[in-house]
C-alpha cells in the first residue's frame, strides 16, 4: 500500500480506470484522455513495477494476477484519498457501482439512485440491474443486493426488506382467454417464466410448483421481459407487486396465491467505511425504508407459497 502511494498517482488512477472499463478506449473517455496517453501511462506504470499488470487483447483487456493485486491495493488507497476529500469539503466524491436484481433495480432503484446522483455532481453512480450475481471480493461491485443472505466471506450484511410477488395477467388478456378461478385453470393459459438453467439463484424459483402444472411455457430470464410480455397481453407471470400494482393495464390473478422473498445489502469492509460507499449505502436503506409498504402492498400471507 505505501508503495502504491508513493507512485505518481495519475499512472495508478489510469490503471483503475482500464481495470474497471476493461478497455483502453473507455478508460481514456472515462478519463477524458487521449487513449495513446492512457497506453504509455499504463506501460510506464508496469516498467516502474516490473511487473505485467494487464494483458492487452484485441476485444479488450485482462487482469494478470499481479493486476488483481495491485488492484485490490489501489483501490484501498484510491477510498482512503476520496474519504480524506470528502471530510474535508462534506460532498460526495468518486465512483460507485452496485449490483442489484433486475427487478428492484429497474423497477425502483434507478430512479433514486438518479435523483442522489443530481444532488453530488463529483459522485458517479454506476448502478448494474443485471440478473446475475456479482462479487464484492473481485470488486465487480461497491454494493451488492441479493435476494439470499450470504453465508460466507468477511461482508458487512444488512437485510433491506421482505417483498411480495403475484401472479398477473393483463385486462385485454382476460378479457379474451378462458377464466382462472382456480389454480387447476392455469393449466390452458401460457406461463411467461424464467429461463430454469439460467437462474443465479434458488430464490427465482417460485414458480416451479405452477410450471409443473402449465406445460405452455415462455422462458425469459430478464424481469423485465417479462413485464412487458404480460403487458402485452401475452400470458401470465409471477412478478413482482412493488412494480406491477401501478400498471393500469395488469390484473392480479388468484390474488390469494403469493410469494415472499426479501432483499439483503452487502458491502466488503475494505470499502464500506469509505464516505462515497457509506452514503450510497445509506440512501438506498432509507428510500427502501420509506417506501416499505409497497414491497408488501396486501401484506405477508400466513401461509406462504413455496
Amino acid at each position: 500500500m505505501q508503495k502504491v502511494a508513493s507512485m505518481d498517482w495519475d499512472k495508478v488512477r489510469i490503471f483503475l480506470a482500464v481495470a474497471r472499463s476493461g478497455q483502453l478506449l473507455a478508460a481514456a473517455r472515462n478519463l477524458g484522455l487521449n487513449h495513446a496517453t492512457v497506453g504509455r501511462q499504463l506501460t510506464a506504470l508496469e516498467e516502474e513495477l516490473r511487473v505485467k499488470l494487464i494483458e492487452r487483447h484485441v476485444n479488450g483487456c485482462s487482469l494478470t494476477l499481479a493486476g488483481e493485486a495491485m488492484l485490490a491495493t489501489a483501490e484501498k488507497v484510491e477510498s482512503e484519498f476520496l474519504q480524506f476529500e470528502s471530510g474535508l469539503s462534506g460532498a460526495i466524491r468518486g465512483v460507485v457501482r452496485i449490483g442489484a436484481p433486475d427487478g428492484l433495480g429497474n423497477y425502483f432503484l434507478a430512479t433514486r439512485l438518479a435523483e442522489l446522483s443530481m444532488k453530488h455532481s463529483d459522485l458517479l453512480i454506476q448502478l448494474l440491474p443485471l440478473p446475475r450475481s456479482f462479487s464484492l471480493s473481485r470488486r465487480e461491485a461497491d454494493l451488492v443486493i441479493t435476494l439470499d443472505r450470504p453465508a460466507q466471506g468477511n461482508l458487512i450484511i444488512q437485510k433491506l426488506t421482505d417483498y411480495t410477488l403475484s401472479l398477473y395477467a393483463s385486462e385485454e388478456y382476460l378479457e379474451r382467454s378462458p377464466p382462472i378461478r382456480h389454480v387447476d385453470d392455469l393449466a390452458q393459459h401460457l406461463f411467461i417464466t424464467f429461463v430454469d438453467d439460467a437462474m443465479y439463484t434458488p430464490s427465482l424459483d417460485y414458480g416451479r410448483e405452477l410450471a409443473s402444472g402449465m406445460p405452455h411455457r415462455f422462458e425469459c430470464g430478464s424481469v423485465v421481459g417479462q413485464m412487458e410480455a404480460v403487458k402485452a397481453s401475452r400470458g401470465v407471470a409471477i412478478l413482482h407487486d412493488y412494480a406491477a400494482k401501478d400498471v393500469p393495464s395488469l390484473r392480479r390473478v388468484l390474488p390469494d396465491l403469493r410469494f415472499v422473498r426479501s432483499y439483503w445489502l452487502t458491502s466488503h469492509p475494505d470499502t464500506h467505511r469509505s464516505h462515497r460507499v457509506t452514503e450510497v449505502r445509506r440512501h438506498i436503506a432509507e428510500a427502501i425504508g420509506l417506501a416499505r409498504e409497497s414491497f408488501c402492498p396486501w401484506g405477508i400471507p400466513d401461509r406462504l407459497a413455496a
